[in-house]
């Protein structure tokens, strides 16, 4: 077994790398820069945290994030692995002590925040020591064309630039488009970089798209369904997170906050108790969840659709970091598109852009958007629009999400589709502009609304023509119609038009047909373990809790759900056995081995076994 393989067990106790990780590795070690495009929870820390190991010199992690920073390196320091950070979150005193430690040689990593970089101090320290590797984390933040652009990374280039002696670069990230890779590559200056892209699926991930008549009655639903499982909420606005917080709360349900009004000592606290499992539900906006390593989220849960699909399978990614089955629903109103242009077209922070360069965020902010309203109206598979999205080859159907296990049947709605494409022409030959579906489903369902009215809408001929259809119905067919490329909403002004196909429907009669639930919702029927190895994972999950209680960390730091399983499922009897279980490295074994070992054969005993 050569040295990394040893490393890899020894430290993170894997039998074996996942793709692509040994390659990005070596080309580390050979001196050479790396690019790693890999899905959350795929392994892309492994690929600096063992070069690290093994070089010579300092490696450098550079992270956007606080909470990245400290679950990464009480992890490592649990692994047996010395690590430290530098952030904003230190006192002086010990930044220093920080300093004098990386001096003296006694980190193989260290994580910083990269508003630190060129900060006299710091720079003063690293042009006295060897820096091996630089590794640039969540590295799609660099580009101004991303979806989380973040003008402090560009930061990074002049720090690279300060340094004598050129050390390697790597970057990681695991949702970026191949125009964010070229911009990647381009701004960091990567020299003949091993890219490495494994792929964007997660199929521990399954995916689902809702359209509930009440939100907060949905949201009740699909939690007292998962009753103590970890899990975020997210909401499009702070409002938003505090109604649906205290709804949840008044419910009796364990739920905390987190989103960018409130004050930094609460955020702090908020997120401790949900790291810490004293909250279950985290109830947050998108400022939450970038770089938090908690690996036992069993679900996400958007109460509105995000702006983007790179937004959405980012924060969605949040759940199953170890591997384990975990749900990713979206619970979608067509009142979420106005929401997300609002925010797009109206950011909360102003970068120092240019009119037109911010000009240029909001259109290929809007294009995003038009992707996202898609994959909320698809009636194909979830995972095959995701993986469309970031251009990925895959099976027609992957059989496990949403729309691949409803029951669908097909529906002629060529009538109603002359209808509803007959009404858009008449509003725009009318009002001599477009108006959205609201407005036409209003139209034709009759409506007294005074907007309506006020319009003389009520004079066309498509007035009421479809009184007799529910509101739910009749925005199907038009998400349908849209879907099948009859109708297009513009992205901006969000007015329904007719495209070309639509007069073939109109004047020639072609036919139009649906795919139309049979049932309201897809069900999933649990998984069921074995009832003993059920009852042994109850058992060692009371245990990780007592330890992490005592060592005051969380759950998750002491073993991971997916080791925990592997352990009930193994049910090992020796330490060498105990060695053998995914994610038990020679550290965590002598630490927490022998508590372990006797709790399986206190189980082992209750059903009479020796």
């Amino acid at each position: 077994m050569d040295r990394k393989h040893e490393i890899l067990h020894q430290y993170f106790g894997y039998p074996s790398f996942r793709g692509g990780q040994e390659a990005l590795i070596d080309a580390q070690l050979a001196g050479r820069d790396a690019f790693g495009v890999m899905p959350t929870g795929g392994g892309k820390s492994l690929c600096y945290q063992i070069p690290a190991l093994l070089l010579e010199g300092i490696t450098l992690v550079i992270s956007p994030l606080i909470s990245l920073m400290k679950d990464q390196v009480m992890a490592l320091k649990k692994s047996g692995v010395p690590a430290a950070y530098i952030n904003s979150s230190l006192s002086p005193d010990q930044i220093r002590l920080v300093y004098q430690n990386l001096l003296a040689g006694q980190y193989r990593l260290v994580y910083i925040a990269p508003e630190r970089l060129l900060t006299e101090g710091f720079l003063s320290v690293v042009r006295r020591v060897k820096i091996a590797l630089v590794a640039v984390d969540e590295a799609h933040c660099i580009s101004q064309w991303g979806q989380d652009f973040r003008p402090s990374y560009l930061r990074i280039v002049d720090f690279l630039g300060q340094l004598e002696d050129r050390p390697v670069v790597s970057a990681f990230t695991a949702t970026a488009t191949q125009q964010v890779q070229e911009d990647v590559a381009r701004i960091l200056g990567l020299r003949d970089p091993l890219r490495v892209v494994t792929g964007f699926d997660r199929p521990n991930l399954r995916f689902e798209v809702r359209r509930p008549q009440d939100k907060n009655a949905a949201l009740l639903s699909l939690l007292a369904d998962r009753p103590h499982q970890s899990g975020i909420v997210y909401c499009a606005a702070r409002r938003e997170v505090e109604t649906v917080c205290q709804m949840l709360r008044d419910r009796g349900i364990a739920a905390t906050r987190y989103h960018g009004g409130l004050s930094e000592s609460e955020r702090r606290v908020n997120q401790e108790d949900f790291i810490y499992d004293r909250r279950t539900v985290m109830v947050a906006t998108n400022a939450f969840g970038m770089g938090i390593d908690k690996s036992n989220v069993t679900f996400v849960i958007h109460y509105a659709m995000p702006q983007s699909m790179e937004a959405y399978y980012q924060e969605a990614g949040r759940a199953g970091r170890d591997g384990g089955v975990a749900d990713c629903i979206l619970l979608y109103a067509p009142g979420d598109i106005r929401t997300a242009k609002y925010l797009i077209e109206h950011p909360s922070e102003q970068e120092t852009l240019s009119e037109e360069e911010r000009r240029r965020v909001v259109e290929q902010g809007l294009a995003r958007l038009e992707q996202m309203i898609g994959y909320c109206k698809t009636t194909d598979c979830l995972r095959g629009y995701i993986l469309d999205y970031f251009g990925q080859a895959h099976e027609a159907a992957c059989g496990n999400c949403g729309n691949c296990t409803a029951d669908f049947a097909e529906r002629d709605i060529t009538r109603q589709a002359q209808m509803i494409l007959s009404c858009v022409k008449r509003i725009s030959d009318h009002l001599g502009y477009s108006l959205g579906a609201t407005g036409v489903m209003q139209t034709l369902r009759g409506s007294k609304n005074k907007r309506i009215l006020s319009l003389g809408l009520d004079t066309i001929s498509t007035y009421g023509l479809m009184r007799d259809t529910s509101r739910q119905e009749l925005q199907g067919m038009i998400d349908s119609l849209e879907n099948q490329g009859y109708l297009r909403t513009h992205v901006s002004h969000g007015g329904l038009m007719l495209t070309e196909r639509a007069g073939a429907v109109l004047f020639r009669n072609e036919p139009v047909s649906m795919a139309v639930r049979r049932r309201s919702e897809a069900v999933r029927a649990p998984e069921r373990r074995p009832r003993g190895e059920e009852g042994l994972i109850t058992a060692l999950k009371a245990l990780r809790l007592r330890l992490a209680k005592e060592e005051k960390v969380p759950a998750y730091i002491v073993f991971t759900n997916a080791a925990l399983e592997d352990m009930a499922a193994r049910e090992p009897v020796t330490m060498e056995e105990f060695l053998t279980v995914s994610g038990v490295g020679s550290h965590k074994a002598q630490r927490y081995g022998e508590a372990f070992l006797a709790e399986i054969q206190r189980y082992r005993e209750g059903r009479g076994e020796r």
